[in-house]
Formats: C-alpha cells, structure tokens, sequence
C-alpha cells in the first residue's frame, strides 16, 4: 500500500501535517497511560519538511531512520494500524518494516552501515542486470549522528563507489540536550556532501517530560 498521489504537495501539506501530529498526540497518551512498556522517541516541529523530503521518495525506495520513525514509516506507506501495533509492542525506537522498505535502528550512527549496503546491492544488481530500477535510499540521521565517524566513513564511501544513497541530517541543533555545535564547533564548511534541514523539536527527547509508572 503506497501513499496516495492524489493532488499538489501544497494542497495535502494542512492535512497531513493534521495527521502526523494527531498519530503522535495519540501514541503520548497510549504512554501516559502505562500502555507503552518501552521508550518512545517523539516528533514534532518537522512535519512540513519531511513531507516535502518525501515527495521525492519512489515507492520502491527504502526508506532508513534512526530512534524517532514514526513519521517516516507513515509517509513512506506503512498502514497506521501496522505502526501503532508495532510501537505498542516496544518497537518505536526501532521499527522495522522490510516489507515497506523501511528500517530503523536505535543505535547512533548504525542505521549508515545498513544503507551502504543497502546502495551497492542495488547498485551490483543494475551492474550486472540492468533492468532500469532507479532504486534509492533515503538515510534519516541526526545532527549529532552526523558528526560521528561511522557517518562520515559511510558517506565518503557512498560518494566514492557512487551508490544511491541520499543521506538526510535531521537538524534540531541538539543532542538530547547538548548543543550540538557547542561540542564539535560551528559547522563553517559543507565536509560532507548531507543534505540537512533544520526544525525544532516540540516534544522532549525521550517520552512525555514526566514519570510514567507501567
């Protein structure tokens, strides 16, 4: 089941943006509530950019995220029943669904590996039998992530062996609380060819800001 291709980005952005943020709103009080034996990465703030980053993403492509996924696992075509099953069940903070073409992991900087060989076997596979499938991957990460050296190998290494992989920095300026620029200084230079957008994080890093008893 694919997103729907019905009308102009600029007509659906309101309503989707609705839905987004009423999915997570409902997901916080299935928390609040004891229902959610597990952490829960919540977003919101970056609902009108990665609508528009997604308006490029093919049904065919895969779809790589770290911890905070819900949104990602939605706009790429994951059924709301199928996420929110999922999340209940533990998984928010890595949710898996190959048959989607979407991963993720909890793990910083792990989800960069996984799209490196994600891009070269597509890559091998078009080398070897072309069948024109303009397959790509679409790797979420954090500000914070990005600095990491696992990260900076992944992407040098994509860029070299030219696999399609598109690396995307999810950018709230911080790292749970950490000011991510005060830790690795002004980012003055584009190091690494990431695309970035930038947002601010609406909801604590982790849960709801307060004590849940389950």
């Amino acid at each position: 089941m694919g997103r729907p291709m019905l009308e102009p980005v600029i007509e659906r952005l309101p309503y989707m943006e609705v839905f987004l943020r009423a999915f997570e709103e409902e997901i916080a009080q299935e928390f609040a509530a004891g229902n959610i034996r597990a952490p829960v990465h919540l977003a919101a703030g970056n609902e009108t950019a990665l609508i528009e980053i997604f308006e490029r993403v093919k049904p065919d492509d895969w779809v790589l995220c770290s911890w905070r996924s819900h949104y990602h696992a939605l706009l790429k075509g994951v059924p709301r029943h199928e996420v929110k099953a999922a999340i209940m069940a533990g998984h928010s903070i890595s949710l898996c669904f190959p048959q989607y073409k979407v991963l993720s992991s909890a793990i910083v900087g792990g989800i960069a590996p996984i799209a490196t060989g994600l891009g070269w076997a597509i890559k091998r596979r078009n080398d070897l039998d072309y069948t024109g499938n303009q397959q790509t991957v679409w790797c979420f990460i954090g500000d914070m992530t990005a600095e990491c050296g696992i990260v900076h190998e992944a992407v040098k290494y994509c860029g070299r062996h030219l696999l399609p992989v598109n690396f995307i920095c999810e950018d709230n300026k911080v790292s749970v609380t950490t000011n991510t620029q005060e830790v690795w200084g002004p980012n003055r230079l584009k190091l690494l060819p990431i695309e970035r957008y930038h947002y601010k994080l609406e909801r604590p890093h982790v849960g709801i800001g307060k004590f849940v008893q389950f």
